[in-house]
Protein backbone atom coordinates (compact mmCIF):
# COMPACT_ATOMS: atom_id res chain seq x y z
CA UNK A 1 0.00 0.00 0.00
CA UNK A 2 1.04 3.27 -1.00
CA UNK A 3 3.24 5.27 1.52
CA UNK A 4 2.00 8.88 1.65
CA UNK A 5 5.28 11.54 1.83
CA UNK A 6 5.70 13.44 5.20
CA UNK A 7 2.80 11.63 6.82
CA UNK A 8 3.39 13.01 10.71
CA UNK A 9 4.04 9.08 12.43
CA UNK A 10 5.39 7.58 9.28
CA UNK A 11 3.07 4.38 10.12
CA UNK A 12 2.09 2.11 7.71
CA UNK A 13 -1.50 3.22 6.72
CA UNK A 14 -4.42 1.42 7.57
CA UNK A 15 -8.04 1.50 6.40
CA UNK A 16 -10.50 2.65 9.39
CA UNK A 17 -13.47 0.42 8.12
CA UNK A 18 -15.48 1.22 11.40
CA UNK A 19 -15.48 4.86 9.84
CA UNK A 20 -17.78 3.43 6.67
CA UNK A 21 -21.13 3.48 6.83
CA UNK A 22 -23.64 2.73 3.64
CA UNK A 23 -25.78 6.22 3.92
CA UNK A 24 -29.27 4.04 4.28
CA UNK A 25 -27.43 2.93 7.85
CA UNK A 26 -26.58 6.55 8.59
CA UNK A 27 -30.13 7.50 7.84
CA UNK A 28 -31.58 4.98 10.18
CA UNK A 29 -29.22 5.87 13.23
CA UNK A 30 -29.28 9.53 12.42
CA UNK A 31 -32.33 11.83 14.92
CA UNK A 32 -35.26 13.47 13.13
CA UNK A 33 -34.62 17.05 12.39
CA UNK A 34 -37.37 19.08 13.52
CA UNK A 35 -37.44 22.85 14.44
CA UNK A 36 -37.17 24.20 17.67
CA UNK A 37 -38.75 27.58 19.11
CA UNK A 38 -36.21 30.44 19.77
CA UNK A 39 -38.12 32.69 21.84
CA UNK A 40 -37.10 35.55 19.78
CA UNK A 41 -39.37 37.03 17.68
CA UNK A 42 -39.13 36.66 14.17
CA UNK A 43 -36.26 34.49 13.95
CA UNK A 44 -37.89 30.85 13.73
CA UNK A 45 -39.51 31.46 10.53
CA UNK A 46 -36.17 32.00 8.93
CA UNK A 47 -35.54 28.58 8.68
CA UNK A 48 -37.36 25.87 6.78
CA UNK A 49 -37.13 22.34 5.39
CA UNK A 50 -37.94 20.84 1.44
CA UNK A 51 -40.16 18.04 0.96
CA UNK A 52 -41.07 16.34 -2.75
CA UNK A 53 -44.53 16.87 -3.51
CA UNK A 54 -45.89 15.70 -7.15
CA UNK A 55 -42.30 15.32 -7.86
CA UNK A 56 -41.64 19.16 -7.37
CA UNK A 57 -39.80 20.52 -4.38
CA UNK A 58 -41.73 22.40 -2.17
CA UNK A 59 -40.58 24.20 1.01
CA UNK A 60 -41.86 23.81 4.38
CA UNK A 61 -41.40 26.05 7.44
CA UNK A 62 -39.11 24.85 9.93
CA UNK A 63 -40.35 26.30 12.96
CA UNK A 64 -37.07 27.35 14.50
CA UNK A 65 -33.71 26.26 14.79
CA UNK A 66 -33.16 22.61 13.56
CA UNK A 67 -32.41 20.16 16.42
CA UNK A 68 -29.13 18.98 17.48
CA UNK A 69 -27.70 22.11 15.85
CA UNK A 70 -24.92 24.07 17.23
CA UNK A 71 -24.89 27.37 16.15
CA UNK A 72 -22.53 30.36 16.80
CA UNK A 73 -23.28 33.61 17.55
CA UNK A 74 -20.90 36.20 16.83
CA UNK A 75 -20.69 40.35 16.83
CA UNK A 76 -19.24 42.90 18.06
CA UNK A 77 -19.84 44.47 21.60
CA UNK A 78 -23.52 45.41 22.36
CA UNK A 79 -25.06 43.89 19.35
CA UNK A 80 -27.76 41.36 21.46
CA UNK A 81 -25.42 38.37 21.66
CA UNK A 82 -26.14 37.45 25.36
CA UNK A 83 -29.90 38.55 24.71
CA UNK A 84 -30.09 36.22 21.64
CA UNK A 85 -29.18 33.40 23.98
CA UNK A 86 -30.74 33.96 27.25
CA UNK A 87 -33.98 34.40 25.19
CA UNK A 88 -33.40 30.71 23.78
CA UNK A 89 -32.90 29.93 27.07
CA UNK A 90 -35.81 30.62 29.29
CA UNK A 91 -37.89 29.57 25.84
CA UNK A 92 -36.49 25.87 26.51
CA UNK A 93 -37.09 26.25 29.84
CA UNK A 94 -40.65 27.61 29.67
CA UNK A 95 -41.05 23.92 27.56
CA UNK A 96 -39.76 21.90 30.63
CA UNK A 97 -36.55 21.30 28.50
CA UNK A 98 -33.37 21.24 30.53
CA UNK A 99 -30.67 24.02 29.59
CA UNK A 100 -27.03 23.65 30.28
CA UNK A 101 -26.20 27.62 30.64
CA UNK A 102 -22.20 28.25 30.87
CA UNK A 103 -20.97 31.64 31.87
CA UNK A 104 -17.38 32.57 30.99
CA UNK A 105 -17.69 35.99 31.55
CA UNK A 106 -19.91 37.08 34.15
CA UNK A 107 -20.39 34.89 37.78
CA UNK A 108 -23.62 32.48 37.22
CA UNK A 109 -25.46 34.50 40.03
CA UNK A 110 -25.65 37.54 37.96
CA UNK A 111 -26.57 35.53 34.52
CA UNK A 112 -29.25 34.01 37.04
CA UNK A 113 -30.62 37.67 37.44
CA UNK A 114 -30.61 38.42 33.88
CA UNK A 115 -32.29 34.95 33.35
CA UNK A 116 -35.01 36.44 35.47
CA UNK A 117 -35.57 39.83 33.61
CA UNK A 118 -35.10 38.30 30.34
CA UNK A 119 -38.43 35.72 31.28
CA UNK A 120 -40.46 38.43 32.92
CA UNK A 121 -40.05 40.26 30.00
CA UNK A 122 -41.14 37.36 28.00
CA UNK A 123 -43.86 37.41 29.97
CA UNK A 124 -42.98 34.26 31.77
CA UNK A 125 -43.18 33.97 35.62
CA UNK A 126 -39.26 34.18 36.49
CA UNK A 127 -40.19 30.77 39.38
CA UNK A 128 -41.24 28.87 35.95
CA UNK A 129 -37.28 28.56 34.77
CA UNK A 130 -35.30 28.38 37.68
CA UNK A 131 -35.31 24.43 37.99
CA UNK A 132 -34.79 24.22 34.30
CA UNK A 133 -31.62 26.31 34.12
CA UNK A 134 -29.06 24.53 35.01
CA UNK A 135 -25.63 27.24 35.29
CA UNK A 136 -22.14 26.01 35.19
CA UNK A 137 -19.91 29.06 36.63
CA UNK A 138 -16.91 29.25 34.27
CA UNK A 139 -16.10 32.73 35.19
CA UNK A 140 -15.39 31.87 38.83
CA UNK A 141 -13.71 28.58 38.27
CA UNK A 142 -10.77 29.03 36.11
CA UNK A 143 -9.91 25.84 35.89
CA UNK A 144 -13.32 25.36 34.01
CA UNK A 145 -11.97 27.86 31.20
CA UNK A 146 -8.31 26.85 31.19
CA UNK A 147 -8.72 23.12 31.08
CA UNK A 148 -11.46 21.76 28.30
CA UNK A 149 -11.29 18.22 30.13
CA UNK A 150 -12.82 19.62 33.24
CA UNK A 151 -15.13 21.80 32.16
CA UNK A 152 -16.44 18.93 29.14
CA UNK A 153 -16.43 16.20 32.19
CA UNK A 154 -18.66 18.73 34.06
CA UNK A 155 -20.73 19.31 31.57
CA UNK A 156 -21.76 15.19 30.89
CA UNK A 157 -22.16 15.05 34.88
CA UNK A 158 -24.90 17.81 34.28
CA UNK A 159 -26.32 16.57 30.89
CA UNK A 160 -26.70 12.87 32.80
CA UNK A 161 -27.98 14.45 36.11
CA UNK A 162 -29.81 16.78 35.23
CA UNK A 163 -31.42 15.36 31.64
CA UNK A 164 -29.95 18.07 29.64
CA UNK A 165 -31.00 18.86 25.81
CA UNK A 166 -29.77 22.11 25.14
CA UNK A 167 -26.54 23.85 26.09
CA UNK A 168 -25.73 27.28 25.71
CA UNK A 169 -21.92 28.80 26.01
CA UNK A 170 -21.27 32.53 26.83
CA UNK A 171 -18.88 32.83 26.01
CA UNK A 172 -16.54 30.70 23.98
CA UNK A 173 -14.01 33.54 22.95
CA UNK A 174 -13.04 33.17 27.03
CA UNK A 175 -12.16 30.10 26.62
CA UNK A 176 -9.44 30.51 24.58
CA UNK A 177 -8.23 34.60 25.14
CA UNK A 178 -4.99 35.59 24.72
CA UNK A 179 -4.12 32.03 22.82
CA UNK A 180 -6.70 32.23 19.47
CA UNK A 181 -4.30 29.69 18.15
CA UNK A 182 -5.69 27.16 20.25
CA UNK A 183 -9.13 28.16 18.59
CA UNK A 184 -9.78 25.52 16.40
CA UNK A 185 -8.82 23.21 18.60
CA UNK A 186 -11.07 23.84 21.42
CA UNK A 187 -14.67 24.62 19.34
CA UNK A 188 -13.42 21.43 17.40
CA UNK A 189 -13.94 19.57 20.97
CA UNK A 190 -17.03 21.58 21.85
CA UNK A 191 -18.53 20.61 19.12
CA UNK A 192 -17.59 16.47 19.02
CA UNK A 193 -19.01 16.87 22.29
CA UNK A 194 -22.13 18.50 21.79
CA UNK A 195 -22.87 15.63 18.70
CA UNK A 196 -21.28 12.86 20.76
CA UNK A 197 -24.31 13.91 23.69
CA UNK A 198 -27.10 15.24 20.88
CA UNK A 199 -27.26 18.42 22.19
CA UNK A 200 -28.86 21.45 20.34
CA UNK A 201 -26.20 24.69 20.84
CA UNK A 202 -25.92 28.26 20.94
CA UNK A 203 -22.39 29.32 21.47
CA UNK A 204 -21.67 33.10 21.47
CA UNK A 205 -18.43 33.93 20.20
CA UNK A 206 -16.76 38.12 20.47
CA UNK A 207 -15.76 40.00 16.91
CA UNK A 208 -12.56 41.85 17.23
CA UNK A 209 -12.77 45.57 16.32
CA UNK A 210 -10.71 44.62 12.90
CA UNK A 211 -13.54 42.20 11.63
CA UNK A 212 -15.87 42.96 9.21
CA UNK A 213 -19.40 43.45 10.58
CA UNK A 214 -21.41 41.15 8.67
CA UNK A 215 -19.11 38.31 8.17
CA UNK A 216 -19.01 35.29 9.88
CA UNK A 217 -15.23 35.61 11.06
CA UNK A 218 -14.91 35.88 15.26
CA UNK A 219 -12.23 35.68 17.66
CA UNK A 220 -10.28 33.14 16.56
CA UNK A 221 -10.36 33.79 12.28
CA UNK A 222 -13.02 31.93 10.57
CA UNK A 223 -12.18 28.34 12.11
CA UNK A 224 -15.51 28.91 14.66
CA UNK A 225 -17.61 29.39 11.94
CA UNK A 226 -16.39 26.41 9.67
CA UNK A 227 -16.63 24.00 12.85
CA UNK A 228 -20.40 24.47 13.72
CA UNK A 229 -23.71 23.99 11.80
CA UNK A 230 -24.52 27.50 11.26
CA UNK A 231 -24.04 30.93 12.55
CA UNK A 232 -25.90 34.42 13.49
CA UNK A 233 -24.34 37.19 12.61
CA UNK A 234 -25.05 40.30 14.02
CA UNK A 235 -23.71 43.99 13.46
CA UNK A 236 -24.68 47.73 14.46
CA UNK A 237 -24.27 50.64 12.08
CA UNK A 238 -24.34 54.74 13.15
CA UNK A 239 -26.81 56.25 11.20
CA UNK A 240 -24.49 59.10 10.36
CA UNK A 241 -25.85 60.15 6.75
CA UNK A 242 -28.95 60.86 4.62
CA UNK A 243 -28.11 58.22 2.48
CA UNK A 244 -27.68 55.13 5.34
CA UNK A 245 -31.42 57.00 7.18
CA UNK A 246 -33.06 56.19 3.63
CA UNK A 247 -31.99 52.81 3.53
CA UNK A 248 -32.72 51.73 7.49
CA UNK A 249 -35.32 54.22 8.19
CA UNK A 250 -34.07 55.47 10.73
CA UNK A 251 -33.08 59.16 11.73
CA UNK A 252 -29.48 60.26 11.58
CA UNK A 253 -28.01 59.55 15.18
CA UNK A 254 -29.48 56.38 15.39
CA UNK A 255 -27.61 52.67 16.07
CA UNK A 256 -29.22 50.44 13.54
CA UNK A 257 -28.91 46.79 14.38
CA UNK A 258 -28.26 44.38 10.95
CA UNK A 259 -29.11 39.90 11.32
CA UNK A 260 -28.10 37.75 9.12
CA UNK A 261 -27.83 33.84 9.04
CA UNK A 262 -24.82 32.92 7.95
CA UNK A 263 -24.87 29.23 6.16
CA UNK A 264 -26.85 26.26 8.34
CA UNK A 265 -25.92 22.32 7.03
CA UNK A 266 -29.35 20.79 9.05
CA UNK A 267 -31.77 23.12 7.36
CA UNK A 268 -32.19 25.67 4.42
CA UNK A 269 -32.74 29.16 5.59
CA UNK A 270 -33.68 32.77 4.50
CA UNK A 271 -29.99 34.24 3.22
CA UNK A 272 -31.58 37.96 3.85
CA UNK A 273 -30.29 40.62 5.87
CA UNK A 274 -32.57 41.32 8.41
CA UNK A 275 -33.52 44.69 10.88
CA UNK A 276 -32.91 43.33 14.48
CA UNK A 277 -33.98 45.49 17.51
CA UNK A 278 -34.13 45.40 21.31
CA UNK A 279 -37.02 46.26 22.62
CA UNK A 280 -37.70 48.71 25.40
CA UNK A 281 -38.09 45.50 28.13
CA UNK A 282 -34.76 44.26 26.82
CA UNK A 283 -35.44 41.53 24.11
CA UNK A 284 -33.97 40.97 20.43
CA UNK A 285 -36.58 40.41 17.59
CA UNK A 286 -35.72 40.27 14.31
CA UNK A 287 -38.56 42.80 12.30
CA UNK A 288 -38.16 43.28 8.20
CA UNK A 289 -35.24 42.41 6.01
CA UNK A 290 -33.02 45.14 4.16
CA UNK A 291 -35.10 46.38 0.97
CA UNK A 292 -38.20 45.45 2.42
CA UNK A 293 -40.42 42.07 1.79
Amino acid sequence: MERYEGYESQAEPRIVEESIIVMDEAVKQSPKIVGIPTGVEGLDELFFTVEVKDGKPVKKPLGGIPAYAVINVTGVSDTGKSLLVEQFAVAQAVRGERVAFITVESPAVFVARGLEVRAAAMGYDPGKIEKNIILIDAASHATLRENIPDLLTTLAHVIKEYKVRFVVIDSVTGLYENREVAARTIVRRLFNFMKKWYQTALFVSQKRSGHEELTAEAAGGYAVSHIVDGCFVLAKELVDSPYKSKVYGKPVGDIVRLFRIDGCRLSGHDTRTYIMEITETGLVRITNPLGGR
